[in-house]
Protein backbone atom coordinates (compact mmCIF):
# COMPACT_ATOMS: atom_id res chain seq x y z
CA UNK A 1 0.00 0.00 0.00
CA UNK A 2 1.27 3.47 -0.89
CA UNK A 3 1.98 6.10 1.75
CA UNK A 4 -0.21 9.19 1.86
CA UNK A 5 1.56 12.49 2.47
CA UNK A 6 0.30 15.88 3.61
CA UNK A 7 -0.90 18.04 0.74
CA UNK A 8 -0.13 21.64 -0.14
CA UNK A 9 -0.09 24.30 2.55
CA UNK A 10 -2.02 27.57 2.35
CA UNK A 11 -0.65 30.70 4.01
CA UNK A 12 -2.87 33.49 5.34
CA UNK A 13 -1.74 36.89 6.59
CA UNK A 14 -4.47 38.64 8.58
CA UNK A 15 -7.24 36.94 6.61
CA UNK A 16 -5.70 37.53 3.16
CA UNK A 17 -4.50 34.41 1.34
CA UNK A 18 -1.01 34.77 -0.10
CA UNK A 19 0.44 32.64 -2.88
CA UNK A 20 3.72 31.32 -1.51
CA UNK A 21 6.27 29.04 -3.07
CA UNK A 22 8.29 28.29 0.06
CA UNK A 23 7.96 28.59 3.84
CA UNK A 24 10.82 27.69 6.21
CA UNK A 25 10.01 28.05 9.90
CA UNK A 26 12.81 27.51 12.43
CA UNK A 27 12.75 27.42 16.22
CA UNK A 28 15.65 28.58 18.37
CA UNK A 29 15.11 27.06 21.82
CA UNK A 30 17.40 29.58 23.52
CA UNK A 31 19.13 26.85 25.53
CA UNK A 32 22.79 27.49 26.30
CA UNK A 33 25.63 25.36 27.54
CA UNK A 34 26.90 26.29 31.01
CA UNK A 35 30.64 25.85 31.37
CA UNK A 36 31.90 25.39 34.90
CA UNK A 37 35.30 24.70 36.39
CA UNK A 38 35.31 21.14 37.67
CA UNK A 39 37.59 18.11 37.92
CA UNK A 40 36.11 16.37 34.86
CA UNK A 41 37.07 19.16 32.47
CA UNK A 42 33.63 19.04 30.83
CA UNK A 43 30.50 21.12 30.88
CA UNK A 44 27.91 19.71 33.24
CA UNK A 45 24.66 21.32 32.27
CA UNK A 46 22.61 23.85 30.42
CA UNK A 47 20.26 26.73 31.09
CA UNK A 48 16.86 27.13 29.46
CA UNK A 49 16.34 30.28 27.44
CA UNK A 50 13.60 32.07 25.58
CA UNK A 51 12.40 30.36 22.41
CA UNK A 52 12.19 32.40 19.21
CA UNK A 53 10.36 31.51 16.01
CA UNK A 54 11.99 32.66 12.78
CA UNK A 55 10.27 32.37 9.41
CA UNK A 56 11.62 32.71 5.90
CA UNK A 57 9.10 32.71 3.09
CA UNK A 58 9.00 33.36 -0.61
CA UNK A 59 5.83 34.68 -2.23
CA UNK A 60 4.80 35.36 -5.81
CA UNK A 61 4.10 39.03 -6.53
CA UNK A 62 0.45 39.38 -7.60
CA UNK A 63 -0.24 41.45 -10.72
CA UNK A 64 -2.51 44.41 -10.12
CA UNK A 65 -2.30 44.23 -6.32
CA UNK A 66 0.23 46.03 -4.21
CA UNK A 67 1.12 44.58 -0.87
CA UNK A 68 3.53 46.53 1.34
CA UNK A 69 5.45 43.65 2.87
CA UNK A 70 7.68 45.70 5.14
CA UNK A 71 4.63 47.09 6.95
CA UNK A 72 3.55 43.69 8.30
CA UNK A 73 3.64 43.92 12.11
CA UNK A 74 1.85 41.63 14.61
CA UNK A 75 0.32 39.53 11.84
CA UNK A 76 -1.12 36.04 12.19
CA UNK A 77 0.36 33.42 9.87
CA UNK A 78 -1.61 30.20 9.56
CA UNK A 79 -0.32 27.12 7.77
CA UNK A 80 -2.92 24.45 7.21
CA UNK A 81 -2.98 21.41 4.95
CA UNK A 82 -5.78 21.46 2.40
CA UNK A 83 -6.65 17.79 2.85
CA UNK A 84 -7.26 18.18 6.59
CA UNK A 85 -4.89 15.35 7.45
CA UNK A 86 -2.60 17.22 9.80
CA UNK A 87 -2.70 19.90 12.47
CA UNK A 88 -3.00 23.59 11.70
CA UNK A 89 0.06 25.61 12.75
CA UNK A 90 -0.42 29.26 13.65
CA UNK A 91 2.35 31.79 14.24
CA UNK A 92 1.13 34.76 16.27
CA UNK A 93 2.51 38.31 16.21
CA UNK A 94 4.57 37.77 13.05
CA UNK A 95 6.71 40.81 12.22
CA UNK A 96 8.70 41.28 9.02
CA UNK A 97 12.41 42.08 9.38
CA UNK A 98 13.73 42.02 5.81
CA UNK A 99 12.17 42.08 2.34
CA UNK A 100 13.95 41.37 -0.94
CA UNK A 101 12.80 41.18 -4.56
CA UNK A 102 13.73 38.39 -6.94
CA UNK A 103 13.30 38.15 -10.70
CA UNK A 104 14.22 35.13 -12.81
CA UNK A 105 14.23 33.88 -16.38
CA UNK A 106 10.91 32.03 -15.94
CA UNK A 107 9.04 35.39 -15.90
CA UNK A 108 8.30 35.14 -12.20
CA UNK A 109 8.64 38.07 -9.84
CA UNK A 110 8.94 36.95 -6.23
CA UNK A 111 9.51 38.53 -2.87
CA UNK A 112 11.69 36.99 -0.15
CA UNK A 113 10.59 37.76 3.40
CA UNK A 114 12.23 37.01 6.74
CA UNK A 115 10.71 37.74 10.10
CA UNK A 116 9.91 36.42 13.54
CA UNK A 117 6.84 35.35 15.50
CA UNK A 118 6.28 35.55 19.23
CA UNK A 119 4.22 32.36 19.57
CA UNK A 120 3.49 29.07 17.77
CA UNK A 121 0.27 27.09 18.26
CA UNK A 122 -0.70 23.68 16.86
CA UNK A 123 -4.45 23.15 16.59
Amino acid sequence: MADVYIGPIVLEVNGTEIEVTRVSPTVDTGRKLVKTMNSTGRARGHVNGIATYNLTLEAVKPKGRTFIWENIVDAKLTLFPEDGGDKTITYQNFTVQTVGDEYNVDNEARVSITGFALNRIEE
